[in-house]
């Protein structure tokens, strides 16, 4: 068996992932709750791969309730090394159409209230996030999905909005003016708790609409299922070529050892409690 053992959040239009041996659902408890669902746990070829959909099975959860953390947390428990989200995003830019698949490389966190960080009082840490993604992930699932047949775009910003309601058209065209490429509702905090997790992280949206920016559309549901199904077969055969194309052998990066300078609290003063709550991602730097 490789190194690896590939996490995949699937998102609107990806609900569950064929072809995998040896599958099971495992339910997982975490320090932060139950994730947005069991988690399918098999093997593509020589690699391992943990699938959780992040909306629960039959989309249950909306956006600004799903449990990020213990959806991360839990993937950590599983031993993941790796994680890939994949999306439904509205597109901002005319030359990102419906049915594109989109690698985002950037992000701009606009949701409010949701919990971003594994840290707090007692235990403090700052991890690194200028560049939000592992390239080499993000590099190999464009490729993977280019295999599959869709027309990919590398290198977008990621707008994270709130919701569950859609933008406004002023909303759209400002998000257009900051220079994003695409808009969804579930990106963050999830990006920042795979960075403080150790785990390298990358997103391809899967494009459904033009979001609200255009005179003429609107966001409509129905039309949005109606590109998800195509997206998600196409998603689904990403998933299966990334995992071949994997190395044999996984070299590390450095978003494996971010932690290492990240924790700023003495150690004589770090709290107990959340020692131990965050003992599945603290468990390498601490020893």
């Amino acid at each position: 068996m490789s190194g690896w053992l590939l996490g995949v959040m699937g998102g609107s239009g990806l609900y569950a992932l064929d072809g995998l041996a040896d599958a099971r659902w495992e339910r997982v408890e975490t320090a932060f709750g139950r994730p947005s669902d069991d988690i399918l746990v098999g093997r593509l070829g020589e690699v391992r791969l943990a699938f959780l959909p992040r909306h629960g099975r039959g989309h249950v959860v909306p956006p600004g309730e799903i449990n990020a953390r213990a959806n991360i947390m839990a993937l950590k428990m599983l031993g993941c090394t790796d994680v890939l989200s994949v999306s439904a995003v509205g597109s901002l830019r005319e030359e990102m159409a419906p049915g594109d698949f989109v690698v985002v490389d950037q992000f701009i966190d606009r949701t409010k209230g949701r919990p971003g960080s594994f840290f707090g009082a007692g235990l403090v840490a700052h991890v690194p996030l200028a560049d939000p993604v592992c390239a080499r992930l993000a590099g190999l699932a464009g490729d993977a999905a280019r295999g599959a047949g869709a027309r990919v775009h590398e290198g977008a910003t990621y707008l994270a909005m709130e919701g569950p309601q859609f933008s406004t058209r002023a909303e759209s065209r400002l998000y257009r003016a900051w220079g994003a490429d695409v808009i969804g509702m579930t990106a963050m905090p999830e990006a920042r708790l795979a960075r403080e997790a150790e785990l390298p992280y990358a997103l391809v949206g899967m494009v459904t609409d033009y979001d609200s920016w255009r005179e003429a559309d609107d966001v409509d549901v129905a039309e949005i299922i109606k590109v998800m199904g195509a997206n998600g077969a196409k998603a689904r055969t990403m998933v299966r070529g990334l995992a071949g194309a994997l190395p044999g052998v996984r070299a590390g990066v450095a978003i494996d050892t971010v932690l290492d300078t990240a924790l700023i609290t003495a150690p004589e003063m770090r709290d107990g409690d959340m020692m131990r709550t965050l003992q599945p991602i603290l468990a390498r730097v601490l020893g």
